[in-house]
């Protein structure tokens, strides 16, 4: 127990500057078992990380069960606020929730009420997860939110139509892969939207010990893009291969006969690519984004110049998932 006394819960068990460790950090945090477990077992989960970095372990406690306890407070506790995430919100609900929205989507693509029916529940959902995913230290009025989300929403469902429109006499295999780029449009709207405050004022920066150095709307843009690349990553091979894949098993003679399975089915599939690609996807980036302070706006590189000199190379922040 005396080697429990220093030990640092805050320290990565995977080397977080390669994809492999990152890749290993987030198929932990996103295990989608925990979404199971009650508050109260999250909240004695928080309170074990916060007494262990105030130094004070409780007897009996072992290394293994820090970990564990780490992991339950970085799937379901906000790393800027501490503050505990909506359920629907967290990364670990992702293939749950996502394997259930994707699966209907690709399914039900063929009328147009079915598609707006669709691709609204998919934003909604994902409105809410940008919005639980977001870098706290921004904050946003609930205006913005309302804004950002009918933006958003209007987007998937003018490309969805449109798309569902226009292919009509194109191959079955092109209609099948209108929800893909209704979501990927969507992302690249609901994601600066619902962050819109970063872009506008600047995310908060600072030098690699976590020493505050100002809000910069340089890294807000470069950590918000690597989040919609991320999350078009996420969902790109389940709605791009499947539908293939689909198509190809609906000739056969015993699929005809179970067409009321179609959607379970594609639902399942979608659950099998989206728990390798959800942690693939947040691991494509560090979760600590870095910045040259070169490449930051002039009024904030000179002030750190002036204060640190040539000490400070790169400034960090937390782009979000």
């Amino acid at each position: 127990m005396e080697a429990l006394k220093g030990f640092d819960i805050d320290a990565p068990c995977w080397d977080q500057s390669t994809f492999m460790g990152r890749l290993k950090h987030f198929f932990n945090i996103t295990d989608c078992r925990t979404v199971l477990l009650p508050d109260s077992r999250l909240d004695e989960a928080k309170a074990l990380v916060e007494s262990c970095r105030a130094g004070s372990v409780p007897p009996g406690t072992t290394e293994e069960q820090l970990h564990y306890a780490k992991k339950l407070y970085d799937s379901a506790f906000h790393p800027d606020t501490g503050d505990r995430m909506n359920l629907i919100g967290r990364m670990s609900f992702q293939v749950p929730g996502g394997m259930a929205i994707t699966g209907f989507m690709l399914q039900f693509y063929r009328t147009v009420p079915a598609v707006v029916f669709w691709q609204w529940v998919n934003q909604s959902f994902n409105a809410l997860v940008n919005y639980t995913n977001r870098n706290a230290a921004s904050p946003i009025t609930p205006k913005q939110i309302g804004v950002a989300y009918v933006t958003a929403t209007s987007t998937a469902l003018a490309t969805a139509v449109g798309l569902n429109l226009y292919t009509k006499k194109a191959p079955p295999l092109v209609a099948r892969w209108v929800p893909f780029a209704a979501v990927a449009a969507a992302n690249c709207v609901n994601i600066p939207m619902m962050r819109q405050q970063e872009i506008l004022n600047g995310i908060a920066v600072t030098d690699e010990d976590g020493n505050k150095l100002g809000h910069s709307r340089k890294a807000a843009v470069k950590g918000i893009t690597q989040v919609v690349i991320s999350r078009v990553t996420m969902a790109a091979p389940g709605m791009i291969i499947l539908p293939i894949i689909m198509q190809r098993l609906e000739k056969y003679r015993f699929m005809q006969k179970i067409t009321f399975l179609h959607g379970p089915l594609q639902v399942m599939m979608v659950g099998v690519f989206l728990i390798f690609m959800v942690p693939a996807a947040c691991s494509l980036f560090p979760q600590t984004c870095s910045i040259a302070v070169s490449k930051l706006e002039p009024e904030l590189r000179e002030s750190i110049i002036s204060q640190y000199g040539d000490r400070i190379s790169y400034v960090y922040f937390n782009k979000g998932l």
